[in-house]
């Protein structure tokens, strides 16, 4: 009973230790757009430098962090009472954190149904479990009727989704997942089972010919792609892919943030991306 009493003399205010943390600190962009979706974008008082979505965050809240690293200073000066960061990526930074008395939650989603955990977790979390609930059964909806559709096609396309060009590094596994939804099959199903991107190198080249994707989707981590420089890389001008110019780049912000973006924005541009093509080829 005495801790208690302690605990609540405390909290300046008792009943907002109900109401789950209320100074949050987001080192990667998805879980800044989810608590945005769900109304919550009080709770945030730091972002990634890397936040593109929403656009109004940027403006909105400051930057504390890059992927790998972070001002831890200016972090503790603004006194999260939670930070939410992802991957074993970010382990270094929430160790320190964690060592200087933070509280630090660390998501590790892969997949589209770790992503879907991951945002009714963060829900729970800021107590919009309702909202949460109705805004991925929304989303869960959407990637149904996409998948139906795809169901429809007489073929499906061969896609090669470039994370990252030099070396060459395929799709990480929420990718895959909707690239299959979205009606493509991806060239490399044997490597989006690996979470580390060291893991998803193609050394050789060449055998990216060989498996001669129909698609070529390029999303170079913030870089920009560049369709012409693919398109001349030595021995792919028989891919189908190049012959048929289909290359194309979705952003990295779009698909390669394992949350509310990629499950929305990035497997709509996928699909309609396939849906072109199988229209060219009916």
């Amino acid at each position: 009973m005495e801790g208690s009493r302690i605990s609540i003399h405390r909290s300046p205010d008792p009943l907002l230790a109900t109401q789950g943390p209320q100074r949050i600190i987001c080192l990667t962009e998805e879980t800044t757009e989810w608590l945005y979706l769900l109304g919550q974008e009080h709770r945030i008082v730091g972002i990634s430098g890397y936040t593109v979505r929403p656009a109004r965050a940027r403006a909105e809240k400051p930057r504390v962090s890059a992927f790998l690293s972070a001002k831890i200073g200016k972090i503790l000066d603004l006194k999260p009472d939670c930070v939410f960061g992802f991957s074993d990526l970010q382990a270094d930074i929430a160790a320190e954190l964690i060592r200087k008395g933070v509280q630090v939650t660390v998501f590790n989603q892969r997949s589209v149904a770790e992503i879907l955990s991951m945002m009714a977790q963060v829900a729970a979390m800021v107590g919009q479990v309702a909202l949460g609930q109705r805004l991925i059964a929304i989303m869960c909806q959407q990637l149904h009727a996409i998948e139906a559709a795809a169901a429809a096609l007489p073929r499906r396309p061969k896609v090669f989704f470039e994370e990252w060009d030099t070396p060459h590094i395929s799709a990480i596994r929420w990718v895959s997942e909707l690239m299959g939804i979205a009606g493509g099959d991806d060239c490399f199903p044997e490597l989006a089972t690996q979470a580390m991107g060291k893991d998803r190198i193609i050394a050789d080249g060449a055998e990216i010919v060989r498996r001669n994707p129909d698609i070529i989707i390029g999303s170079w981590c913030g870089k920009k792609f560049r369709p012409d420089k693919v398109a001349a890389r030595a021995g792919w001008a028989d891919v189908n892919a190049v012959k048929n110019k289909q290359l194309f780049e979705i952003k990295s912000a779009d698909i390669l943030q394992p949350g509310p973006a990629a499950l929305t924005d990035g497997v709509a541009q996928l699909h309609a991306i396939v849906m072109a093509w199988a229209g060219a080829h009916a």
